[in-house]
Order: structure tokens, then C-alpha cells, then sequence
């Protein structure tokens, strides 16, 4: 039975705890366990960290391999278009069927339809006529039995052939006649008769060898040794020299020309403009190389080239220094107009084939991509013919008014969707900045629907650089600055000249005639050689041979 007055004592009941684990080995099995579980925490700490590390090299690993397949994609894409540019077809159009795509009937085949009428045979009877008579040989005009002479009839079977008079170069032996007086009535000596106006004094080459030179080289792009050696097969030998020494002289006669030319053209309010990389080759000072530029300005009535050491905005800011507030310029994107526009108070008008082009050489770069370029591809083409049929027809009329409300409302479904898809997260990054593109131009490309005038696109001013472009490619660009300036003021002016249906050989024949009338130099008045001066019988008789082709 216990005693429970005795005085418990806590201490010593510990001591006699303490004892009794110890004599069992427990105390020593807890310090085991203790040290156990240090080893174990810091074996599980570092294995941690080693966990740690490896996880984040994996995700470097991952997403370095993200990085190397998204360039090896664009280094695909950009080797797809190379090809392309290099040995693809040139045409925009897609021989591929996609799902948005219509089904359209079969394309007709290329000429004349079979069952339309026909135009005629070309008429060419402003050409002179000479008559040639056939006969029979004079050993067919008898009977081939009896002998007997045939009876000549007075009807003949009559065809026309359009035939070239053989060229031949020669020399103009110019004899000037004198007189002498038989009179005492004032102290004449001997008289001469005038001579021959030339165009360049004390040259030997006559105002139509510059005309063929000039027309060949600036309108017909072909390179200046090749026409002289053409000459030489007529021949005719002309020093390359000589002829490039008498285009330096008749330079400044086109200059009054080219300035009221450019006049004209600041006077309207709506302009196409481009630019592209024309060579002269002479060492300028503060001009590194030979690269130049050749700038074209058009309007409705007149066509303005500029060739320029740089591509930058100076050039195209000079030209509209005085431009009326409100004017409109159809461009493509190149920054340079953007500043003019701040600059000048222009609104531009950007094209909407470059927008096209866009999204097609995307689906070249990235296949996959097809089906959702081809989609921006169709509506862009309906926007093309929604706006053609709407321009076919006056502001006022319900025609218009239908079409230009399906225009209006095809835009603002486009707008919607570029906004959606840009909000989308999985749209392709690349198509992300097609649609970028088309966001930050969108005012200036949905110009034309409140202004029906201004087309949609700015391939006026392209097909304007064709012809100097077949120049470049042909004789490379100018050999010095006077040289360009030429080529500038000749490529506006004939230019100018198709743009009113001018013949420009009849032009510079009248005009240059009348420069060496005037001993070598420019008219005092060049107004009545301007096409929207000239007077109508002069205008028909140099659109006679004006051929639209």
C-alpha cells in the first residue's frame, strides 16, 4: 500500500528516468536516431538544390530548343522565298485551292474568242502609197499551144502590203547660192543665201540623227554604243565621244521644258509617287559610292522624274514645298513620305497590292500558313472589285450608293477581324506582324472610301519606273551628274507626252527645229510646245501615229 505522505521529490524521479533509459540503451538509440535525421535533412537539402539545378538547366534546354526551331523555321522561311524570288513564278495568283476559295468558272483561253466579232484589219492609210505593177513574163503572155499573143484587159487584181523604205544614211550637200547686185543704189557687195539652222553650230549631225538618238536612248532605253553600232551598219560612223559631248550641250535646251512641266504637275491635288536605285557614276563630294535614286512624281496631266544622291525625305519635300493643304499622295510604306505628310499637311493614301503582296509572300514562307493568308488574300480581292464596280458609276446614283455601302461594310468586317486576330494568342508570330502592318496603316489605306477618285493602290507610279528600270538594266545608269539630269528631264517630258497621246518623234522634230531657229538655244516662249497649250490641229497632226501599246 502506498505511502502518500512522502514527500515526492521531481528531481529525483527524473534522475531515476533518466537512469532506467540509459541502462536500456534508449538514450543512446534517440542520439542515433537524432544523428540519422541531421544526415538525412542535409542529404535532402541537397539533393534539393541538385533538383533545383537540374530543373532549371532543363528549362534552359527546352526553351534554347524553342528558340533554335523557331530560327531554323524562319531560316526555312527565308530560304523558301529566296527560291522563290529566284526561281519561282512572278505572278501573285495561287494555282492552290483553299477552302475560302470560290469555285469560278474555267479560265477562257488567251486571244480572240471564237464566235466574237473582229476588229478589222488595221487601218494604215495615213501611210504615202506607191503603186507597183506585176506583168506576166514575156514568154507566158502567149497561148501555150497555138502561140498566139494573150489581149491585155484594162482591170487588174489589186492587194496592199505594208512595207519599211530601206534606210540609208547620207550626207546633206548644202549649197548656199550668191548674188550680186546689178544696181547702184546702195554699196552691196556679194549676197548669200542663209544658212542651214543647225542645232549645235559648227556640227556636222543633222536634227534627225539627234532625234533618233534621243528617242532610242531615253524612250526606247537602248544603250548609246549599241545604237552607234546600228549607224555603222547604215554607214554611218559616229564617235561615241562626239555624240556624248552634243548631249551635254543640248541639255539645257529641254530645261524650260522640264520647269513648266513640273509646274503642271503641282497644280493638282492628287499624286502617285515611288522611287528606285538608279547608278551615276562620278565621285561627288560628301557622296560615298554611286548608288543614286530615281524619284518619280505623276499626276493626272504630267509626269515629273527626279534623280537624287539619297533616298531620304529632301527630295520628296522639295518637290511639295508649296503644296495646297489637303492634297493627297499615293505611296507605298517607305517612311520618307510619312514625314513629308507631317511636314506638308499631305494625306497619304498607301496601297493595298503591297498589303497583298504581304500576306502571299507570307503563305510562300510559311506553308502552313496557307489557309489563313489566302483568306485575307479573298477579301482583299473582293475589296479590288467591290470598289471597281463602285467607281464605274456617278457619286449620286443608287448604284453607287449600293456599292459603296458593301464597301463599307466589308471594310469595317476587316478592321473587326485584324483587331480579333491580333488579340488571339495563338496566331502565328509572323502573321502577327503582317497584321501589325496593316493596324498602323490602316487610315491611310482606307483613304479611298471616302474619296472615290484616289485608287486603291499605287501602281500608276510603278508602271511609270518600268521603262527607266529597262534602262538601268540595260546601260546600268548615268555616267555623270549632267548626264542623269538628261535622263530625268527627257524620261518626264516624253512621259508627259504619252500621257496627252504626243507622238515625241513629231514633238522633238518641231521642237528642236525650232531651237535651231533660234541658233542653238530654247525659245523665249516654250507655252505653245506644252500638249495642254498646243492647238488642236497641231495636236492631231502629232497624235496621228500614236499608238496606245
Amino acid at each position: 500500500m502506498l505511502d502518500y505522505s512522502t514527500k515526492i521529490n521531481p528531481e529525483q524521479i527524473t534522475i531515476n528516468f533518466v537512469n532506467v533509459l540509459y541502462d536500456n540503451g534508449w538514450i543512446k538509440n534517440f542520439i542515433s536516431l537524432g544523428q540519422a535525421y541531421n544526415t538525412l535533412s542535409l542529404e535532402a537539402i541537397e539533393n534539393k538544390a541538385q533538383a533545383n539545378y537540374w530543373k532549371t538547366l532543363h528549362q534552359r534546354a527546352i526553351t534554347r530548343e524553342g528558340e533554335y526551331k523557331k530560327e531554323i523555321e524562319d531560316l526555312k522561311a527565308k530560304l523558301r522565298l529566296r527560291e522563290q524570288q529566284l526561281f519561282g513564278k512572278k505572278t501573285e495568283k495561287s494555282t492552290k485551292k483553299t477552302e475560302s476559295s470560290k469555285e469560278t468558272k474555267p479560265a477562257k483561253p488567251r486571244g480572240q474568242q471564237k464566235g466574237s466579232r473582229g476588229h478589222g484589219r488595221t487601218d494604215n492609210s495615213h501611210l504615202p502609197t506607191e503603186v507597183e505593177t506585176i506583168d506576166l513574163p514575156s514568154d507566158q503572155q502567149r497561148c501555150p499551144t497555138c502561140k498566139l499573143p494573150f489581149k491585155e484587159l484594162s482591170i487588174t487584181e489589186e492587194s496592199t502590203m505594208v512595207t519599211i523604205v530601206e534606210v540609208k544614211a547620207h550626207q546633206r550637200k548644202i549649197r548656199r547660192k550668191k548674188y550680186k547686185p546689178t544696181c547702184h543704189c546702195n554699196d552691196f557687195e556679194i549676197i548669200t543665201a542663209p544658212p542651214v539652222p543647225k542645232l549645235i553650230p559648227k556640227s556636222k549631225i543633222d536634227i534627225p540623227i539627234w532625234i533618233k538618238i534621243l528617242v532610242e536612248k531615253y524612250d526606247y532605253q537602248r544603250p548609246l554604243y549599241r545604237l552607234l553600232k546600228c549607224f555603222r551598219d547604215y554607214g554611218l560612223y559616229l564617235a561615241q565621244g562626239t555624240i556624248t559631248d552634243g548631249l551635254k550641250k543640248i541639255t539645257n535646251l529641254f530645261l524650260p521644258i522640264y520647269n513648266v512641266i513640273q509646274e503642271k504637275c503641282l497644280e493638282d491635288k492628287h499624286w502617285h509617287a515611288d522611287e528606285s536605285r538608279w547608278s551615276v557614276f562620278e565621285k561627288v563630294e560628301d557622296k560615298t559610292g554611286y548608288r543614286w535614286y530615281l524619284w518619280v512624281f505623276k499626276s493626272s496631266q504630267a509626269v515629273i522624274f527626279k534623280i537624287a544622291p539619297s533616298r531620304s525625305s529632301q527630295v520628296a519635300r522639295d518637290f511639295f514645298v508649296d503644296t495646297k493643304t489637303g492634297s493627297i499622295l499615293s505611296v507605298d510604306r517607305y517612311i520618307a513620305y510619312k514625314v513629308i505628310a507631317k511636314e506638308a499637311l499631305l494625306i497619304l493614301a498607301f496601297c493595298w497590292a503591297h498589303v497583298r503582296r504581304d500576306f502571299i509572300s507570307h503563305a510562300k514562307e510559311y506553308p502552313e500558313q496557307e489557309t489563313w493568308t489566302f483568306e485575307w488574300r479573298d477579301l482583299i480581292n473582293e475589296l479590288f472589285h467591290i470598289n471597281n464596280q463602285r467607281i464605274k458609276h456617278e457619286k449620286d446614283s443608287d448604284t453607287f450608293i449600293n456599292f459603296d455601302s458593301q464597301l463599307r461594310n466589308k471594310i469595317q468586317l476587316m478592321e473587326k477581324k485584324y483587331l480579333a486576330q491580333l488579340d488571339d494568342e495563338s496566331t502565328h508570330d509572323k502573321s502577327e506582324k503582317v497584321l501589325e502592318s496593316l493596324k498602323n496603316h490602316w487610315d491611310g489605306l482606307t483613304v479611298f472610301v471616302d474619296y472615290p477618285e484616289i485608287p486603291m493602290d499605287n501602281n500608276a507610279a510603278e508602271r511609270q519606273l518600268r521603262n527607266p528600270i529597262i534602262g538601268r538594266k540595260n546601260y546600268y545608269g548615268s555616267g555623270s551628274v549632267w548626264s542623269s539630269e538628261l535622263s530625268a528631264m527627257l524620261f518626264s517630258i516624253f512621259d508627259t507626252l504619252k500621257l496627252w497621246k504626243i507622238n515625241t518623234s513629231g514633238w522633238l522634230s518641231s521642237y528642236l527645229s525650232s531651237c535651231a531657229n533660234n541658233g542653238g538655244k530654247s525659245p523665249a516662249d516654250v507655252t505653245s510646245f506644252l500638249p495642254w497649250n498646243m492647238e488642236e490641229e497641231q495636236k492631231a497632226k502629232l497624235s496621228r501615229y500614236w499608238d496606245s501599246s
